[in-house]
């Protein structure tokens, strides 16, 4: 069976940790992804998590890899490379997640432009009719923010704000990270017990 090709992406909101933490559950369960951060995101993810992914590509992915505590499985892409193979619908992922996604990067998806990877790949995603996941980590929302987002959830993106419940009743961040992770690999159809079902 051939492994399902999942694009990461990260960008400058707050919130490292969700995306740190899908990709190590995506290499858990399999998942061939490429990863890519954007400039803000990286000085974000050193501020936030004290993991440096700047720098050169192959240095980078092994100080990712232990940090996450996985071997294999991701290709870091530079948010630049408009050669990789995300940039084109024939060769799109099966699904794309902007985890977090900031508002800048949400407004210029929802107006089509395509100033770097990420934002063409979302592009491509759109275009083709493919999954395209986005994790907004930002309040309050403003009504340009509110209608961006209407605009891409119109155009068949998934709005999935990182706002996780109370109900599972977490006693650590990490809980409260897993709830909106366990979200996410939900709308990939991965089987996962990150959280606590309402009702269990």
């Amino acid at each position: 069976m051939e492994e399902k090709k999942i694009f990461v992406a990260m960008t400058g909101a707050s919130g490292s940790v969700y995306g740190l933490r899908l990709l190590e559950q995506l290499c858990l369960n399999g998942f061939r992804v490429t990863f890519s951060v954007s400039c803000s995101g990286t000085a974000v993810c050193l501020e936030e998590t004290g993991l440096d992914l700047s720098g050169d590509l192959d240095k980078a992915l092994q100080r990712l890899y232990l940090h996450l505590e996985v071997d294999s499985g991701i290709q870091l892409a530079h948010p630049d490379d408009l050669f990789c193979s995300a940039a084109s619908g024939s060769s799109a992922p099966d699904a794309m997640i902007i985890c977090p996604c900031s508002m800048g990067t949400l407004a210029r998806i929802a107006c089509g432009i395509s100033g770097n990877l990420i934002e063409r790949s979302a592009d491509v995603m759109l275009k083709e009719r493919r999954p395209l996941l986005l994790v907004p980590r930002e309040t309050p929302l403003s009504d340009i923010h509110l209608e961006n987002m209407l605009k891409l959830s119109r155009s068949g993106a998934q709005i999935i704000p990182a706002m996780p419940g109370f109900y599972t009743r977490p006693d650590s961040v990490l809980d409260m990270v897993d709830f909106v992770v366990g979200k996410l690999l939900d709308q990939l159809g991965v089987a996962n017990d990150l959280y606590k079902r309402w009702g269990n």
